[in-house]
């Protein structure tokens, strides 16, 4: 049973939000990722846990260990559940309020946004979620955050669906809906009108970004350094422009696939001190996008497509009295767990893009296992003969 739950700022110290996107697992979770939310959750001691969708691997769900596939709703579904309790139960256990976003990923499986809420809400420190707008998602909500005493509302999260349901096509997502843009805006003034006319600073959440994003990208030669590994669709090199944004990318954007204004109403408010993404796993940067703060963050998932610099969380702290001033950094596996050899092989046997040289090795391995056991036999067998 969920409890009711009133975030404020902490008294004497800056409020602490982790962000944790793409975690995107399965059911039998690769270990590094348990590992490093486990280090995180210790060393950061987050006020707020706030997922940003593919929260759970749901094209894989209808599979077992050895990749067979099931079409009964009611293994789906205890896979589901099984995939969100290997991220979920971490936080709860150590009694960290937590809300969250769909992805893309997280519509891949045979239930609805809100079948799939409900199990989020099996979980008393879960909170959020919007059930008194029916034109908008369950996941189009906001989050007030209010001073350290609880009498007034200080800062606000804003958190917005911009996954679609899968149309067959293999992408379950498309864009921020003109509702949301709509809901956005009325919000934010009924804020402002309470806030004595000043808007309430804000970080703003989704999982796949705006459009706009791509203008961040240039045209570069092939060689170069900095040209993102995984390209667009005119599979042309392409990097992040370093004279615009701080930070790296390592693939050029998946974004929205159409735009009702979001950046427009964001300006016109006036109170978003970031808008966040996520679903772009290998990227990492913020910017200052038409006036707009962007921050991209990058994917926590092993069971899918990273690198070792990108893996990891990104953490917001934000100070009370300078709540428009917010400071943002990531962290990445080793920087959690440390990088001893014990941690660089845990990295190893669960990263997805060394799933076939963990084949190779791996057979390797055993190939030799066997080969060294078979001589073994040999030798016992000659041993004994040679005895008689």
């Amino acid at each position: 049973m969920q409890v009711e739950r009133k975030i404020c700022f902490p008294k004497g110290r800056k409020l602490r939000i982790l962000q944790v996107s793409d975690a995107q697992d399965m059911h039998f979770v690769r270990y590094a990722l348990p590992q490093m939310l486990d280090c995180a959750y210790d060393a950061v001691q987050p006020d707020l846990v706030v997922f940003t969708g593919d929260n759970i691997h749901g094209n894989h769900l209808d599979e077992d260990y050895i990749g067979r596939k099931t079409d009964d709703p009611s293994v789906i579904l205890l896979h589901m559940q099984q995939a969100l309790y290997h991220i979920l139960e971490p936080v709860e256990r150590r009694g960290i309020p937590f809300c969250m976003i769909f992805g893309n990923h997280d519509d891949l499986v045979p239930f609805s946004k809100q079948e799939q809420a409900d199990l989020f809400k099996d979980y008393p420190h879960f909170f959020g979620l919007n059930d008194v707008e029916p034109q908008l998602d369950c996941d189009t909500y906001n989050v007030p955050i209010y001073t350290s005493d609880g009498e007034k509302v200080a800062f606000n999260l804003w958190m917005l669906d911009s996954a679609g349901k899968d149309d067959g096509t293999g992408k379950g997502f498309e864009y921020v809906k003109p509702e949301a843009v709509k809901w956005y805006k009325r919000e934010s003034s009924r804020l402002k009108a309470e806030n004595g006319g000043e808007p309430v600073p804000s970080l703003m959440f989704q999982h796949v970004p705006v459009p706009q994003v791509r203008d961040l990208f240039i045209p570069c030669a092939e060689d170069d350094p900095d040209a993102v590994k995984w390209r667009g669709p005119d599979k042309l090199p392409y990097k992040l422009d370093p004279a615009r944004a701080d930070g790296y990318a390592d693939e050029y954007p998946d974004v929205c696939e159409a735009d009702f204004g979001q950046l427009d109403a964001i300006r016109e408010q006036g109170d978003v001190c970031a808008l966040v993404f996520g679903h772009d796993h290998a990227n990492n940067f913020t910017c200052d996008l038409d006036g707009v703060h962007i921050v991209q963050t990058p994917g926590a998932s092993f069971r899918s497509y990273g690198t070792e610099r990108a893996r990891g969380v990104r953490v917001f702290e934000i100070d009370e009295n300078d709540p428009w001033n917010v400071e943002t950094y990531t962290l990445n596996y080793y920087d959690l767990v440390g990088k001893t050899p014990a941690n660089r092989v845990a990295f190893f046997m669960s990263a997805d893009e060394y799933d076939r040289k963990r084949v190779i090795v791996l057979g390797a391995a055993a190939a030799a296992a066997l080969t060294a056991g078979a001589a073994g036999i040999v030798r016992r067998i000659y041993k004994r003969k040679k005895n008689k």
